[in-house]
């Protein structure tokens, strides 16, 4: 059974804009990068605990084929997405997101 996935803003920000980065550099590449983050997010939502904790309660789904991974807090009833992430950011940008 899947948990509810809610979005944190600057999650839901940060997939937007990577989406649009994508596809000014290919058209069509948005949707593939969209369909992988989908499947990520789906993954922490059908099987919250199959991945490893990273800092606190918070845990990581890591992208095929584009350099993101999803962040994610698994709460009693939901999935809460806290970040969308690219690789090469600074992870000390996400962790304080609630």
């Amino acid at each position: 059974m899947s948990l509810p996935i809610t979005f944190h803003r600057a999650a839901s920000a940060e997939f937007i804009e990577a989406g649009a980065w994508y596809e000014s550099k290919r058209l069509g590449l948005a949707l593939e990068f969209m369909a992988e983050i989908e499947r990520c997010v789906s993954l922490a939502s059908e099987h919250p605990l199959l991945y490893a904790i990273v800092r606190e309660d918070i845990r990581r789904v890591v992208a095929n084929r584009f350099p993101y991974s999803v962040y994610f807090r698994k709460e009693e009833h939901r999935i809460v997405v806290l970040a969308v992430f690219h690789g090469s950011r600074d992870p000390a940008i996400w962790p304080a997101r609630d």
